[in-house]
Order: structure tokens, then sequence, then C-alpha cells
């Protein structure tokens, strides 16, 4: 059974997470990456696969090795998302924050 997966199911696995912020600033090989958890070299595999196919993760080859790397073009999906959700905290701090200082000015 071949399920299609999308990039917010991905992520939804902390590992997964783990993976992408170590991909993020270095490209890495699968064996460079799974030891880094505690898990068998097959379930970081799986991961990886899961990753691959929701075009989070590129791969590339080199040799004998694969080396993968983020994209941060599909990244950009999950950003647009939690942009309208970060900018609504935001607001709700800067506004604590007028108040909190309303509130010291007068003591």
């Amino acid at each position: 059974m071949n399920l299609r997966r999308d990039v917010f199911q991905a992520i939804a696995d902390p590992t997964r997470r783990a993976i992408l912020l170590l991909v993020a600033t270095q490209t890495m090989t699968a064996g460079a990456i799974a030891s880094n958890f505690d898990t068998a070299r097959p379930t970081v595999s799986k991961h990886l696969q899961i990753l691959t196919e929701c075009e989070l993760l590129e791969q590339k080859q080199n040799g004998r090795e694969i080396y993968y790397h983020i994209n941060a073009k599909n990244m950009k999906e999950v950003a647009d998302f939690i942009e309208p959700f970060r900018k609504m905290w935001d607001e709700r701090f800067n506004k604590l924050e007028t108040i909190m200082k309303q509130y010291k000015s007068k003591k």
C-alpha cells in the first residue's frame, strides 16, 4: 500500500524534525545522520525515505555515497502555513507588553 504523505505528516514525527535540523546546515550521508540517533539504521532510512517522498529532502549521489540535503523550496510551505500564527502571537505579545508598560508607569 502506497500512502500519499504531505509535508505536515512528515514533520509530525520528532525524529524527522531532528533529521531536518541536522541537514539544514550541511549535506549528510544516511550513515552520518543515523549516527546521531539511538535507533536502528533501517529506522532512520525509513524516515529519510518519507522526507524524500515529501520532497523535504533531496538526494545527490557522489560515488557510492548518497548525500541528503534540505529542499528549502518545500520547507517554505511549512513556513507559509505558520506565518499567520506567528504574526498573531507577535501582535498579542506586543499588546501585552504595552499593557505591562502602562501598568508599571502607573505604579
